[in-house]
């Protein structure tokens, strides 16, 4: 068998010179041996082997050549009635024996192609089902895959720290046991429904601790049946951590606001204390105790008023005021887009680091285009441009509206505006934010509107500017 596939392969020139030296030999003992011995079935060999390399032409040629060969040096008389018939026998199966060999070789190579596309497509899934293994296996995110019933199926290294439980604990355990949201997207009731979606819910641990969970899932359909995936992330530090800066940002905004407070009630104690001093002094309501009791009140309201509330000034810190205006682009498009609001923002990715309070500065923004917006809902013509020009040591933010101006601007930045469409203080903190870590927000008219200007200090000056 070895000796066949060794004759019967190599290169298309070996091949075509094997046959060339059989059909030869065949022919030669057809010439020297006499007698009624017929050797021409031995071109069968030969045609085999052209059938292998030569194209179906070419292999009817090889044919017409051995039946010449064979009847040439055949010892029986040629006959026109037998004759022909003979020939066109052995020209038949001479001609078959190399397209059936030819069509065997097309069939093995096809095969063969078809086997090496199976073998790649085999180790580039393999490949690929290793990738993912590793990413889900690297994944920071807990990912899961449950049944329809909703039991855990499989879960990455993330999701047993998540939960605090091995994976002998965790396998075969209903994954509404830790995110009982879960339970509303599997089961028998829902079979025939799919979803895709994100939502924030509440999970629990092991031990029995809750968690605060984004929670992408989505469900398919398989042969064993319907399948829930879901990825997970631990939001709580998040929360956390917003809970702890808004708390931050409340205090020194509530301590500006109770010290415009304080110093108002300070003004009126000042003026009450004074007619109270004069009504002492006549000596007309000495002994009264309802005045006396109005001279406790003023006391104690003077004592209020001069707690020392003042707020600290922020250190500040760096802010790359670029990524900060991208951040207030995405949380006012929603709030701009609804009012129909044209927004241009011009704003260079090259703006230097500036020296603030990343949060009070968001706020100040935020309020100057909540304002912005107000002022706009009452126009026909609505357009806000920001823009964010650098200036020597100093980085502007400019927001100009045409929201139609402010009529008493001198009136802006004081707490507890007549007029105003609420507390009438958000200028005024707004202002006193910048001030502490030495920015200053200005403004000037516009045609048809107003200008808002911050100014902000480059990191390498962080002079305050209390003009």
């Amino acid at each position: 068998m070895q000796i066949y596939a060794t004759f019967f392969r190599g290169s298309r020139k070996a091949i075509l010179l094997r046959a060339a030296l059989l059909i030869a030999v065949i022919a030669l003992l057809d010439w020297r041996i006499v007698g009624p011995v017929p050797l021409r079935y031995l071109y069968l060999i030969p045609m085999l082997l052209v059938g292998s390399v030569l194209e179906p032409w070419q292999i009817g040629a090889t044919a017409v050549l051995c039946t010449f060969l064979g009847e040439f040096f055949d010892d029986v008389p040629w006959r026109l009635q037998s004759g022909i018939s003979r020939d066109l026998i052995y020209l038949i199966a001479f001609f078959g024996a190399g397209i059936f060999v030819r069509e065997v070789n097309r069939n093995r190579r096809v095969v063969e192609q078809h086997l090496d596309e199976i073998e790649r497509q085999s180790e580039a899934r393999r490949d690929a089902e290793e990738q993912l293994r590793v990413l889900i296996e690297t994944s920071p995110a807990a990912i899961f895959t449950a049944d329809g019933d909703g039991t855990v199926l499989m879960a990455n290294e993330a999701a047993y720290r998540m939960l605090g439980a091995s994976p002998e604990e965790l396998a075969g355990k209903p994954i509404h046991r830790y995110l009982p949201s879960l339970r509303n997207v599997s089961g028998p009731a829902i079979s025939g429904q799919f979803f895709r979606t994100v939502m924030q819910a509440r999970g629990q641990r092991e031990d029995g601790e809750a968690f605060l969970a984004d929670i992408s899932f989505s469900t398919y359909r398989t042969t064993a049946g319907l399948r829930l995936a879901a990825m997970v992330l631990d939001t709580s530090e998040d929360l956390r951590t917003h809970e702890v800066s808004g708390l931050h940002q409340l205090l020194p905004g509530s301590r500006i606001a109770i010290g415009e407070v304080s110093h108002e009630i300070r003004n009126f104690c000042g003026a009450i204390a004074a007619g109270h001093q004069n009504l002492s002094r006549g000596g007309q309501l000495t002994g009264n105790r309802d005045f006396e009791a109005l001279g406790n009140l003023i006391a104690g309201l003077e004592r209020i008023a001069n707690l020392n509330l003042r707020h600290s000034v922020s250190a500040g810190g760096e802010v790359d005021l670029a990524a900060l205006l991208d951040e207030l682009r995405i949380v006012m498009a929603p709030s701009l887009d609804e009012e129909n609001i044209a927004a241009q923002w011009t704003v260079d990715p090259a703006l230097p680091l500036v020296w603030a309070d990343r949060s009070s500065l968001m706020q100040v923004f935020l309020n100057v285009i909540t304002n912005s917006i107000r002022a706009l809902s009452k126009r026909e013509d609505r357009a806000l441009s920001i823009a964010a020009p650098a200036e020597g040591s100093r980085v502007l933010v400019e927001f100009t509206d045409t929201g139609g101006g402010v009529a008493h601007p001198e009136h802006l930045f004081r707490p507890f505006q007549e007029g105003a469409d609420s507390s009438g203080l958000g200028l005024y903190l707004s202002r006193a934010f910048l001030r502490s870590f030495g920015g200053e927000i200005r403004y000037q008219p516009a045609p048809g509107g107003a200008c808002f200007t911050v100014r902000l200090n480059h990191v390498d000056s962080p002079a305050q500017d209390s003009q």
